[in-house]
């Protein structure tokens, strides 16, 4: 029964810091631990249970015993009466048998009755005990919660702010700008191409219309 309390001063301590040292889930080991001391507990219930039936068994005979030993001192007291002295002395034997058996029967509902006392004591001890280990449990599994969440968060944030990453944005930036000065160039050497295409066209149309104005010229002998 012992052993509740063994399990008891292990959690008690930095329990929290040294299951994370040994990589152990925090929540799941107390957890572990809170189902040992209730089974702890109820084998201790089970244990005062049958120490409170013994004690009830051993006042029982204790007072038995007692109700024999009276009962013959009855008869004997009868047996006197209608001088009957040998069943008398018999009954007085008998007497005395059953107050041994009741004396020593008390003694052992005696020290029955302290030892329930004292297993009664422990299980409301552990009870309490038990009761405060299942709230430092859950404030220890928020801590754990909240570490947790900690840590996965700065290695986020690590991971995010590193130098791999930040070269990876370096070269994706010098793509875009390299994608966008190409896109430049082309549309420079498009413009370009489409003015000095404008230009020839031009010069076509002005040739086109030179030539006929000088034949309707020629034809009216406006020469």
């Amino acid at each position: 029964m012992f052993k509740f309390f063994k399990r008891l001063s292990t959690v008690v301590g930095s329990e929290l810091n040294a299951m994370l040292d040994k990589a152990e889930d925090p929540v799941k080991m107390l957890e572990q631990y809170i189902r040992e001391m209730a089974e702890d507990i109820r084998e201790m219930e089970t244990a005062v249970a049958r120490q409170v039936a013994n004690e009830k068994m051993l006042k029982r005979k204790a007072d038995d015993a007692r109700a024999m030993a009276d009962k013959r001192q009855y008869q004997a007291e009868q047996a006197l009466a209608t001088d009957d002295e040998e069943l008398a002395r018999k009954a007085l034997e008998g007497k005395g048998e059953y107050d041994k058996q009741a004396s020593m029967l008390n003694e052992s509902w005696d020290q029955a009755t302290e030892d329930s006392k004292v297993l009664k004591s422990k299980l409301d001890e552990m009870k309490k005990e038990f009761q405060e280990m299942k709230l430092k449990k859950d404030t220890l599994t928020a801590r754990a919660e909240s570490a947790k969440t900690k840590a996965k968060m700065n290695r986020t944030m690590s991971s995010i702010g590193n130098d791999d990453s930040r070269r990876g944005f370096e070269r994706m930036e010098e793509k875009v700008m390299q994608y966008e000065a190409e896109a430049e160039t082309t549309e420079d050497i498009s413009t370009e191409s489409r003015t000095l295409d404008d230009t020839f066209d031009e010069m076509e149309k002005n040739k086109a219309v030179d030539d006929e104005f000088k034949a309707l010229k020629k034809k009216m002998g406006k020469d």
